[in-house]
């Protein structure tokens, strides 16, 4: 079957190459439009619990993560240039599209009495100032009023916040990044006019900029992965016609997935973008197999067509077959819940079998109009030093067994060890160095206001005006906001208990000690000074005191919402004080009439990270089965099965075992690791035990002298291969990220090993099989 596809693929060259030219023009028009994705929250199934109750709070209270926060270092902050040219900063950040709200001293809000007795917000500060003596006045009068304590300065250490709400959609589309880069240009010029140095965080300009520079690295590694890879195929084949053919064979494959992606009206998110490299490292070993095929056979027979008709005949069910394997080992995260994981597994599976497709038809169609390979084509199939090197594979596969299996042993032995000591953590600001402005911008802000992640906890009366009925959930909230405000992880929340304590305060003239719980005989006295806005001042009355009632508490006054920031403190423990809130809750508030919510961004897009990590556990196993049966049916035998196995599961548990004593955590850039490599390790398997089933006649069925022909004629291309893709993961190790760095160094970690276990260990394991059978009469294939 093989051979005639081989001849029919020659015969209508011309044609398939015209309908392939066609089909790729087309992706290629279709990936022109293919766009990036800023949302994390797609990582959670639509079921999961977490998921429905953010979905509910947002619609309740609206979006919780799109404030963008500055902050300012200054012991000159209340002199009149400082001060001046941040109250300007203010003005020019309204002027940004995108921007919603800006919250900010220069802005700040007093609530106290007019000429009818009625509570109204009053700007304190009248910016621009000439006079020092009355912006020294006005500070006083602001730092009187608790309500702005630690939320927009810290006395201690002269630091003072800046709040930006960014336009929800915007902030979600591809004018993301325009409207971050906008903000910082005022940034900058307010940092040239001042000289102070502004620090930003928040979780829009940390997804915005960590997910730009991600795309960016992608590009520039994706390029440079295959400019190295070029290199190492014109080092190993002296040919540029071959290199320029497997480039081509691969930039298809690129282009194909990107338009896969358009079609099924999928974006680019952080896992897909990793399916071009991907493209890559399954696309480049197709060639060097196909091309080590063509020459090997052409240096056998001498003619052009029958080297080609071979070289599909031999490699098409293999390569098949490989394709197959690393398409199961993504295409099974199509089966999971996560949104993100369905659109990688999808894309990456449709896109690795239509990458065997391309490498049928184009590298034979174009072989056969190049010329015939020349004697420095084919010249690496005589290298000297990697036939020293088969040579000692061979001696060892047959003369030092136990050796083999003892080092196996041992390494797997303290591999199992370092399993034991790896942990599951997840950060916002994952992967980033300690140097990184975004890392060290993001602790200024929690050691100055102990964190800007956003936790959202909803306080559920269960029961239409069960807010205002009573003082009691007053108290509850604000005994409880209390206990939250002590923890070290976060800071002090916002509620609109709290504004009610700032009313009480502006009810009986601004005394400071008067910022506490309204009494019941507060209540009836305040009540009439908290039904709206006298003020003729526009923005007091779109920063109106009802305002911020009306944003902490839902239009039925059942539900409360307390707002906390906190700090980053990752997916393994926050559960743990998620728990200690809960416990807290259920001690403060009745279970029976209250029911207390904990989300919010910073839950949902931990627990995203920590569902996409289990996602990719589940995965990988059922991968590892679903190979196990297409080697079961491709070999029919429980022992070649077995021989398949372990070659492929020592370099994982190598790699884990690195990952462990290196305290390398479980995070989705390194376990996708091991789905790379359970690919490409089970590749390398196939072509090995394929060769070895196709040679096995031309030997009489003969073990040894059968394995002797499969590692030489297989393990120089397994080296090739090997090195070539060595050479486009080592590339990764460059990156700014940790998980991408890291990325690049296990995986050439895995390659390494499973490439010493398939020449080495594979063989010993045929031998010694195959030897235990008594009997002889048997071909070597069925005593396996």
């Amino acid at each position: 079957m093989w051979y005639s596809l081989g001849r029919f693929i020659l015969r209508y060259r011309l044609a398939l190459l015209v309908v392939l030219a066609g089909i790729t023009a087309f992706m290629a028009f279709k990936a022109s439009k293919v766009q990036l994705s800023y949302e994390f929250t797609r990582a959670i199934p639509t079921d999961n619990i977490k998921y429905q109750e953010y979905q509910q709070f947002r619609n309740k209270f609206g979006d919780d993560g799109s404030t963008l926060v500055l902050g300012l270092e200054s012991g000159n902050f209340y002199t009149t240039k400082v001060f001046n040219a941040y109250g300007k900063l203010h003005k020019e950040l309204k002027t940004v599209k995108g921007v919603e709200e800006i919250i900010s001293i220069p802005e700040a809000l007093n609530l106290v009495k007019d000429t009818s007795e009625k509570l109204v917000p009053k700007r304190i500060f009248n910016y621009p100032y000439t006079d020092q003596a009355l912006l020294d006045s006005d500070k006083a009068v602001f730092e009187n009023l608790p309500f702005y304590d630690t939320r927009m300065y810290n006395r201690q250490t002269h630091a003072y916040l800046m709040g930006v709400r960014l336009n929800k959609e915007l902030a979600n589309s591809k004018y993301r990044t325009i409207l971050v880069n906008d903000i910082i240009a005022k940034v900058k010029i307010f940092e040239q006019t001042a000289g102070g140095q502004i620090h930003v965080s928040g979780l829009p300009f940390i997804r915005t900029v960590v997910a730009d520079r991600i795309a960016a690295e992608m590009r520039w590694f994706l390029i440079g992965s295959l400019v190295l890879s070029a290199v190492t195929l014109i080092i190993f084949f002296r040919s540029v016609s071959a290199t320029i053919m497997s480039l081509l064979v691969v930039g298809m494959g690129v282009v194909w997935s990107l338009a896969t992606m358009v079609m099924c009206g999928y974006k680019i998110t952080l896992l897909t973008a990793l399916i071009p490299p991907l493209v890559v490292v399954i696309g480049i070993p197709n060639c060097i197999y196909f091309l080590n095929k063509y020459h090997s056979a052409y240096k056998e027979t001498g003619n052009k067509e029958k080297a080609l008709v071979t070289m599909v005949g031999r490699m098409g069910i293999v390569t098949l077959f490989c394709n197959i394997a690393a398409a199961i080992g993504f295409a099974v995260f199509a089966f999971t819940k996560s949104d993100l994981l369905k659109e990688f597994g999808v894309v990456s599976g449709i896109n690795i079998m239509a990458l065997f497709i391309i490498s049928l038809i184009f590298i034979p169609s174009v072989l056969s109009y190049l010329s015939v390979p020349k004697k420095r084509h084919i010249k690496y199939l005589d290298n000297a030093f990697l036939q020293r090197q088969l040579f000692t594979i061979e001696r060892w596969a047959f003369k030092h067994g136990k050796w083999v299996y003892g080092i196996s042993f041992i390494i797997t032995a303290i591999a199992v060890i370092g399993i034991l000591r790896i942990k599951s953590e997840g950060f916002i600001v994952d992967d980033l160095p300690k140097n990184d402005k975004i890392y060290t911008d993001l602790k200024w802000f929690e050691g100055n206001f102990d964190g800007v992640m956003p936790l959202e906890i909803v306080v559920d009366t269960k029961k239409k005006n069960g807010l205002t009925k009573s003082l009691s959930p007053i108290e509850k909230i604000d005994e409880f906001s209390r206990y939250v405000a002590e923890r070290p992880e976060t800071a002090k929340p916002l509620s609109f208990v709290e504004g009610l304590k700032f009313a009480k305060q502006g009810y009986y003239d601004g005394d400071s000690t008067n910022y506490v719980t309204p009494t019941e005989f507060d209540i009836p006295l305040m009540a009439k000074y908290l039904k709206g806005s006298g003020s003729k001042d526009t923005a007091a009355k779109n920063n109106g005191f009802s305002k911020l009632l009306n944003t902490f508490m839902d239009s039925s006054k059942q539900m409360a919402r307390i707002s906390v920031n906190m700090k980053d403190i990752g997916s393994a423990k926050l559960p743990a004080l998620l728990n200690d809130f809960q416990q807290e809750a259920n001690k403060v508030f009745d279970t029976a009439h209250y029911k207390v919510t904990f989300t919010g961004s910073t839950v949902t897009f931990l627990e995203g990270s920590a569902f996409i990590i289990n996602g990719l556990k589940e995965s990988i196993f059922w991968a590892f089965l679903l190979i196990a049966l297409c080697m079961l049916y491709l070999f029919r035998s429980f022992r070649i099965l077995l021989c398949s196995l372990i070659p492929n599961v020592i370099p994982l548990l190598v790699t884990a075992g690195v990952m462990g004593w290196t305290e390398i955590a479980l995070k989705p850039s390194t376990v996708l690791v091991f789905s790379v490599a359970l690919g490409i390790a089970i590749d390398v398997t196939i072509r090995f035990l394929v060769n070895y089933k196709q040679e096995l006649p031309l030997h009489h069925n003969h073990v040894k002298q059968t394995l002797v022909q499969t590692i030489h004629h297989t393990g120089v291309s397994i080296i090739y291969t090997s090195l070539v893709l060595i050479a486009g993961f080592v590339i990764f190790c460059f990156s700014s990220f940790g998980g991408t760095k890291t990325l690049g160094w296990l995986t050439s970690l895995t390659l390494v090993t499973g490439t010493f276990t398939n020449l080495v260990l594979l063989p010993v394991l045929i031998n010694s099989l195959s030897k235990k059978q008594p009997d002889k009469e048997k071909p070597a294939l069925e005593r396996l």
